[in-house]
């Protein structure tokens, strides 16, 4: 098991950006000890440098459950033109999806006509598989539906290799895997987020603990979304502004998470991890030389709240 980055690494992401992986060390505070974390997997960046404060498996490939949701989200807000104004109606499909497969749903209805930027939330806060069939949907290409969908996992895969992700693979929209291929790395995955998180439209969206939003139904009515962030960190861990879960049976509880102090952002990743949002906590602390994972307590989601 590989508990530390030994070696520096680069790789190349979209647009030229380059990032380097240097020798594992506490940043704020050196003489803070490794932290010992549930999860088989992890790994930790600073967003700005891209330089890896943590690693742990750092080459065993894992499936990711809804943490795939931060490459559906990416491609959509990538896609040249995208306006987050545009409307999508909701499809029967997308509700027969959910149920049929026992999927976290954002509770999309028929014919409700919703934005792109709700979508993108709906996505993001409560796990929406709908959220993320209504998206593959729209932004693919292809005559039927089926065909959308395919081509929109592609443009995530291309996505994938755009950004160096040589051990990641996608074969679903939202991480519901029916082959066993939708797996990533701790390094891979964290590429992805710094990625996602260099796009201010992201940014919004993952950091909030709750939205409120309405929409347009089939009967030119109004109807009020709620949605509730499945992110325990945001509220419990000081600085805590996103990213995404993730809970699956093989995969396990997952956790891809971003903190900020000052001028400080880093972005990490636990897959198969008991303790998710504490061993995020305890590798926040060794980034920012702080303590806060042994007090934090984690914000309770409201009843009927999805879980992820």
């Amino acid at each position: 098991m590989n508990t530390a980055v030994r070696r520096a690494t680069t790789v190349a992401l979209a647009g030229g950006l380059l990032l380097t992986a240097s020798p594992l060390a506490a940043p704020a505070a050196a003489a803070t000890p490794i932290p010992s974390i549930s999860a088989k997997g992890g790994f930790m960046v600073d967003q700005a440098t891209g330089k890896a404060v943590y690693g742990k498996a750092n080459t065993t490939r894992r499936q990711m459950a809804s943490t795939t949701k931060v490459a559906t989200a990416i491609v959509v807000l990538t896609t040249p033109g995208v306006d987050l104004n545009r409307k999508i109606t909701i499809k029967q499909e997308y509700r027969d999806y959910v149920v049929r497969t026992g999927a976290s749903t954002a509770d999309l209805k028929t014919g409700d006509k919703v934005t792109v930027r709700q979508l993108l939330s709906g996505l993001m806060l409560p796990s929406g598989c709908d959220a993320a069939y209504a998206l593959a949907d729209a932004y693919g290409t292809g005559t039927t539906t089926a065909a959308r969908t395919k081509s929109f996992i592609a443009k995530m895969n291309a996505k994938a290799s755009q950004l160096g992700m040589t051990n990641t693979k996608f074969d679903s929209f939202d991480g519901i895997s029916t082959t066993g291929n939708n797996y990533t790395t701790p390094p891979d995955l964290a590429k992805l987020a710094r990625h996602a998180f260099s796009s201010a439209a992201f940014r919004d969206v993952v950091k909030a603990t709750s939205y409120k939003t309405t929409a347009t139904t089939s009967t030119g009515g109004t109807r009020t979304y709620t949605w509730y962030n499945t992110n325990k960190l945001l509220g419990s861990y000081s600085g805590a502004v996103g990213i995404k879960t993730g809970t699956g049976t093989t995969a396990g509880p997952c956790l891809v998470f971003a903190a900020t102090r000052g001028t400080k952002t880093y972005v990490g990743v636990v897959l198969n991890a008991p303790d998710r949002f504490n061993d995020a906590a305890k590798l926040l602390d060794f980034g920012f030389g702080s303590t806060t994972a042994r007090t934090m307590e984690l914000r309770s989601l409201p009843a009927g709240a999805q879980r992820d």
